[in-house]
């Protein structure tokens, strides 16, 4: 996919809705993307990192004129291999937020726009939007080891509700120090191995576990209650 395509993402029209977007943000948070400069075949890596680098200059500053989104950019061909290994990171680009835990596997565009945005705000501002209901669930029922794939593509409008819905979940469980959640959104067009193993005919589609469990956005406390089913104790 040729840069120019991606113009119309840098407009001052996207960037006065990221602004208005992000304006409720309240303490720092840290996003990490990760790509290899070198690598000719990853056609996303160059506009997702000027586009996470777009979001943060629309983000809010602090009190010394810095933006409260602090951007870390991890290039494969730098050799910064440590921290690929740290966040068991293995595909380009990845954009991930607490140590990995919650992360888009492809590029975060279109569509999941509005996740991402939608995420780093409850993230800077420490609340999660599930019920008070979910979140005991969590803390007292969902012990064991959950991976959560949601794949989605960019034209999809109801795959951020499913990738936001997931990431919060392993939010949650990271807020409660188990931190045994990871939900990783999968760009379907970027990684068509992933959508092949699931045979993956309509998005989203959300395995757990390596296996699909719902197609479309699930209601939350099915979706809680399937980890607590699914999860590896």
């Amino acid at each position: 996919m040729a840069e120019q395509d991606y113009a119309e993402l840098f407009t001052p029209e996207v960037q006065n809705a990221l602004q208005d977007a992000l304006k409720d943000m309240k303490n720092p948070v840290d996003i990490y993307v990760f790509i290899d400069s070198k690598d000719s075949n990853c056609n996303y890596c160059e506009v997702t990192k000027k586009f996470v680098e777009f979001v943060r200059d629309a983000a809010p500053k602090d009190s010394n004129g810095e933006s409260l989104l602090k951007v870390n950019v991890i290039d494969r061909a730098n050799g910064e291999d440590k921290q690929f290994e740290e966040f068991k990171v293995s595909r380009v680009p990845t954009v991930a937020f607490l140590k990995g835990y919650i992360r888009w596997t492809g590029a975060p565009l279109g569509e999941e726009i509005r996740a991402l945005v939608e995420t780093i705000v409850r993230l800077s501002q420490g609340e999660s939007g599930l019920s008070p209901d979910t979140v005991s669930a969590i803390k007292e029922k969902l012990n064991g080891q959950v991976k959560v794939e949601v794949v989605v593509t960019p034209s999809c409008p109801y795959c951020p509700y499913a990738a936001l819905l997931s990431h919060m979940v392993a939010y949650e469980a990271c807020k409660a120090e188990k931190c045994n959640v990871l939900s990783e959104v999968v760009e379907a067009y970027e990684n068509q191995d992933i959508a092949e193993k699931y045979q993956v005919m309509s998005v989203p589609a959300l395995a757990v576990n390596e296996s699909v469990e719902f197609i479309g956005v699930p209601n939350e406390e099915n979706f809680v209650d399937t980890l607590i089913q699914k999860q590896k104790v």
